[in-house]
């Protein structure tokens, strides 16, 4: 491991020194990940992307993308374009990556399924702003919006974030 990795430990994430609370997903860390079983894989992911909100947010870092209103996420096995951000209208299923609600103001990418998405193998891992401390994820990594920023803002693209096997 690298010192620029993020760890998750049963504390939380663990980075330069320092540990976060976070929530994952509902079905706990996999080695078998699937499309709707709400786990968080296992893995060495590495970080190849940052999103966030223009319109809420100035841009954590230089490498930053701004969302979109039409930037959407498929999440669709059927979808030739599964497991990457595409465009709406976009006639497979999909997540809408500019919410009303704060959850994808920030929204750090992972290459889990990625950039080759295998069908039925599960669709992206991001680590985002949690809904409430506790609550989990559909198989993200979540946190609270102050420790997000600090994340993303010491973060490059050497970084990987490290789930242990269970």
């Amino acid at each position: 491991m690298s010192p620029e990795d993020i760890v998750l430990t049963p504390a939380g994430l663990r980075f330069r020194g320092r540990r976060v609370p976070c929530t994952i997903g509902r079905g706990g860390v996999t080695t078998t990940k699937k499309e709707g079983d709400g786990a968080t894989p296992a893995g060495h992911h590495r970080i190849v992307g940052m999103l966030y909100r223009p319109d809420r947010m100035a841009p954590p870092t230089d490498w930053a993308l701004p969302i979109g209103p039409g930037d959407l996420w498929s999440d669709d096995p059927r979808d030739p374009d599964y497991n990457t951000m595409v465009r709406a209208p976009h006639p497979f299923g999909h997540e809408t990556l500019r919410r009303p609600d704060p959850l994808y103001d920030l929204v750090i990418l992972t290459d889990w399924n990625w950039p080759e998405g295998i069908a039925g193998c599960g669709s992206a891992i991001f680590v985002h702003r949690w809904r409430r401390p506790g609550k989990p994820t559909e198989g993200c990594v979540a946190m609270a919006p102050g420790d997000l920023l600090w994340l993303a803002r010491g973060i490059t693209r050497r970084t990987r974030l490290i789930v242990p096997q269970p």
